[in-house]
């Protein structure tokens, strides 16, 4: 009995020994089909940033095309074109506008374009209510002109009225800035130069539309746009719209 239990336990322990190991996990696909592994948190793209404006200028001024705050007191004389041209955006009666920009200035004229350009089809503007539509374009045939000069060569555009470089004026079919104050605006527009801005390309492009000057209408209200906001408000509020 004893021999038979023996030889029992030694048969358990060599079947145990030779039995089968547990099967290895299987081997992952290989070939061009898709592994799915755990899933990877996306990466966030980068957030684009906006440069910033060179020294000494404001977004502000590089939007109405200023490369430097510097204001040469004479040019060349030259006035440039920018080039291409730009529809009318609205309904009513279209007005041609040639920009031009004094060469050797330190103006992107580009930009300055689109600024005035902006500023002319705005709903404020001459053309409120779909009266009328301004085009850009680079063709000496346009009817108004829009010049951006040096002071020197502004006041000798201007004459016979005297600008001394600092004023603007309407000269026949041009539209005469001087860069001296789309540099610096005026005292009233100091906090605003932008404002200056819509104001001076509308009081001018309105004297070519055959608008003349007006005076304040009582203190505290809106000036017209027409009014020489440069000389003095007499008690008006800034405003550079034709339409506010």
């Amino acid at each position: 009995m004893r021999r038979t239990a023996l030889v029992v336990m030694l048969l358990v322990l060599v079947t145990g020994a030779c039995a089968d190991p547990a099967p290895p996990p299987p081997e992952p696909p290989v070939g061009e089909g898709v592994v799915l592994t755990s899933p990877v948190a996306p990466v966030a793209a980068p957030t684009p940033t906006t440069p910033a404006p060179p020294p000494g200028l404001t977004e502000a001024d590089v939007e109405a095309g200023l490369l430097s705050r510097d204001v040469p007191q004479s040019g060349n004389g030259v006035l440039v074109p920018v080039p291409g041209s730009v529809p009318a955006p609205g309904p009513g009666r279209v007005r041609t506008v040639r920009v031009e920009v004094e060469e050797g200035l330190p103006v992107d004229g580009a930009r300055f374009a689109d600024f005035a350009l902006a500023v002319l089809n705005d709903p404020r503007g001459w053309g409120a209510g779909g009266t009328m539509s301004f085009a850009r374009t680079d063709s000496a045939d346009a009817e108004i002109h829009l010049v951006l000069a040096t002071p020197d060569t502004s006041r000798r555009l201007c004459r016979p009225l005297e600008t001394y470089g600092k004023l603007s004026c309407r000269t026949g079919d041009r539209a005469v800035l001087t860069h001296y104050r789309w540099v610096n605006a005026t005292e009233e527009y100091a906090a605003d130069p932008t404002g200056y801005r819509r104001y001076v390309v509308n009081h001018e492009v309105g004297h070519a539309l055959g608008h003349g000057h007006q005076r304040c209408p009582g203190p505290g209200r809106p000036a017209p746009v027409m009014q020489q906001q440069t000389l003095g408000l007499d008690g008006c509020a800034t405003n550079s719209w034709p339409h506010p």
